[in-house]
């Protein structure tokens, strides 16, 4: 899972597991200031990595992020799914775009959820959706309307995930 601090991966996690608390939730971004693997089922990992963007850290500590998140994703030999994460509400930025190109260009399968989808109405959502879709170039298809107070999109994330297992 990877996003922009506070986009909601921790509360995605929670919500995906079943299990409040498992992924500490905040409300301040940056909080999440290391990879944070989770076993499941002692079958395979969740990995939390830390968010990009705002958070209130010094800009020392934002590339020390940046080097563990490279060094993470480029030995990860196991890794399946990248889930990039991105509030519903907003356009991707330059790090979602560069996240997104990586990705691609490594060759490592994604799926984009979009996030907090419930402070949207269906209109909303639609429009939303559409931009998002065109400013990464994907297709529609390939994103996920999500949210953890609704629950929406959390079983098609789960089957995601068991898919690859």
């Amino acid at each position: 899972m990877v996003g922009r601090s506070n986009v909601g991966k921790s509360s995605l996690i929670n919500a995906v597991l079943k299990r409040k608390g498992v992924a500490r939730v905040s409300q301040t971004p940056g909080k999440t200031q290391a990879i944070h693997f989770y076993l499941v089922n002692d079958r395979f990992h969740l990995v939390d990595l830390p968010g990009y963007g705002y958070a209130k850290v010094p800009k020392t500590t934002l590339q020390s992020w940046r080097t563990l998140i490279n060094s993470y994703l480029e030995g990860a030999e196991a890794l399946r799914l990248m889930f990039l994460l991105l509030d519903a509400r907003r356009t991707p930025s330059d790090p979602d775009k560069q996240m997104h190109d990586w990705t691609h260009d490594a060759g490592i399968e994604e799926r984009v959820l979009l996030t907090k989808s419930d402070k949207l109405s269906n209109n909303e959502l639609a429009k939303s959706t559409k931009a998002i879709a065109a400013g990464l170039q994907v297709e529609r298809e390939e994103m996920i309307a999500c949210s953890v107070v609704t629950n929406r999109g959390i079983e098609q994330v789960r089957r995601e995930i068991a898919s690859r297992l």
